[in-house]
């Protein structure tokens, strides 16, 4: 680009300068290159208010039969979509049909796939364009290319005989912004015309236009898009739960050899948080490390592995020394034991095989999905937080760099308690609360469950140095070996009775 207006610009100065000495007429020059110039620019226009390569009119062949794990989600759609199936039943009781759907929720989650699917559902025709191919550096381009995608909706939907068509924006909150926060005036004219095109339709028009938009960032739209008439429905679709995820596995391994050890349900338990699209790349990374070892069958422990994957990254090509690594193994073994002894059975996996930034950790499989926490159920994550450091600390006398990670998320969670009025000062105004009485309580609360957490893992002090040599030396324990460790140790060790004087400890903690 600067070798060509560089050209232009010489062309130019040697135009002017033949001119002044009257070796040519400058002026017919002058006309003729202006022409061109305007041509040109014309037709870039052009080009660039002309559909865009990402929007496709291909009618997708996806069911919701084929999403799984967002049951809530689909039967709302459902019903908001049989609006345009039976236009004929809704017109005789006078129902306005809904002319936007706004799907809403994290990535991941199968907001595209939903508007494929309702496409199928609705036997429409289906063109999809992402939020940031309507803006560019032309005034006036993306109000251009709304007018031209509603204007192919309609027509291909007349080639095609069909009476409805559906448009798909992902990531409407490029364009759909709030007006007046952006400097360019391209954002909020494109949104005019959207917010034009959508008023423009109604019950007679045929063939009708439905939008469904997608975003995770609902909160900053505007006020205009989000109205009744526009998007009449906002879908909410979010992380699915257990079941959700179970559903989602047994659809994306139906074409994988799976072995008779694999246990999807067990699966489903230790993907907590999970999106379906991680889901997706956790079966696949799956069936590589199959692939890797030249096996025919997709196994338990692949499947394992290929979590601490998804999670956490590929493993690294660090190698830390054996001291560190047996540091490694004392830190991981006091986040278990901690876990196993508040939550039994939680304890999934531990390693300390480096991936993405860390020397090591502990996945813990939750009891169930929980959406509520008590203070005493916050207070236990901050002792399994804070036992890593503290098991280093009674083994070794002192604490390492590895523990920030774990302070952090402890001290989320002390600010959580304070926000949600569970700690010493009740019921809080955030917003109004100082910032030093907030620190003081927060500061408060992780001393007190450092005590409790130093106390529940003095008796464990002589026993956790044998048994992290083993796990140095396998550099992966699975859960249940770690329990039949925990289960093997003196009885005066691991009693119910401890355990019970340790939570009543924790009930009784002044912090809350």
């Amino acid at each position: 680009m600067m070798i060509k207006e560089w050209l232009i610009g010489a062309g130019i100065a040697v135009l002017a300068f033949l001119g002044m000495l009257h070796v040519v007429q400058i002026l017919p020059i002058l006309f003729l290159i202006g022409l061109g110039v305007l041509l040109w620019v014309v037709m870039d226009r052009r080009n660039a208010a002309a559909p865009t390569a990402r929007e496709t009119t291909a009618r997708p062949n996806i069911s919701f039969d084929e999403i799984g794990g967002q049951e809530s989600a689909k039967h709302e759609l459902r019903e908001a979509l049989d609006f345009l199936r039976y236009r004929d039943r809704i017109q005789s009781l006078g129902i306005r049909p809904i002319k936007g759907i706004l799907l809403t929720g994290p990535p991941g989650t199968g907001k595209t796939l939903m508007a494929k699917a309702a496409a199928t559902y609705t036997d429409s025709v289906f063109l999809s364009a992402s939020g940031s191919e309507f803006v560019e550096m032309y005034v006036g381009v993306g109000a251009q290319r709304v007018r031209d995608l509603f204007r192919r909706a309609r027509a291909l939907a007349k080639r095609e005989n069909k009476d409805s068509a559906i448009i798909f924006v992902d990531e409407i909150d490029v364009v759909g912004g709030k007006r007046g926060q952006h400097s360019h005036q391209e954002y909020d004219q494109t949104l005019n015309q959207l917010l034009t095109e959508m008023d423009g339709m109604s019950t007679t028009q045929s063939p009708f236009v439905l939008v469904m938009a997608a975003t995770n960032r609902p909160d900053i739209l505007d006020s205009a898009l989000l109205r009744p008439g526009r998007f009449d429905r906002q879908i909410k679709v979010d992380l699915p739960d257990k079941e959700g995820r179970l559903h989602i596995l047994r659809i994306l391994t139906r074409n994988k050899p799976l072995a008779k050890d694999v246990d999807l349900e067990h699966i489903a338990r230790e993907t907590y948080g999970f999106s379906g699209a991680q889901l997706e790349a956790l079966v696949n990374e799956a069936a590589i490390i199959a692939l890797r070892r030249n096996e025919q069958q997709v196994t338990q422990e692949m499947f394992r592995d290929a979590v601490d994957k998804v999670l956490m990254g590929e493993k690294t090509g660090r190698r830390p020394t054996d001291e560190e690594l047996r540091r490694v193994a004392v830190h991981e073994l006091g986040h278990a034991i901690v876990s196993e002894l508040m939550r039994p059975g939680t304890v999934s996996h531990i390693t300390i095989a480096p991936r993405g930034n860390a020397l090591g950790f502990v996945r813990q499989i939750p009891e169930d999905d929980q959406y509520l926490y008590t203070k005493e159920q916050l207070a236990q994550q901050i002792n399994v937080a804070l036992a890593g450091c503290l098991a280093e600390e009674l083994h070794y006398g002192n604490r390492s760099t590895g523990a920030q990670n774990d302070f952090v998320q402890a001290s989320s969670l002390a600010r959580t308690m304070v926000r949600c009025g569970l700690s010493r000062l009740g019921i809080v105004d955030e917003e109004h609360l100082p910032e030093q009485i907030l620190e003081k309580e927060v500061r408060h609360i992780l001393a007190e469950q450092e005590r409790i957490t130093r106390d529940i893992l003095q008796p464990y002090r002589s026993d956790i140095e044998r048994f992290a040599e083993h796990v140095v030396r396998e550099e992966s324990v699975d859960g249940s070996e770690f329990r039949r460790w925990m289960q093997s140790m003196q009885p005066q060790v691991l009693t119910s009775a401890a355990v019970a004087n340790v939570t009543q400890a924790i009930e009784a903690s002044p912090t809350m």
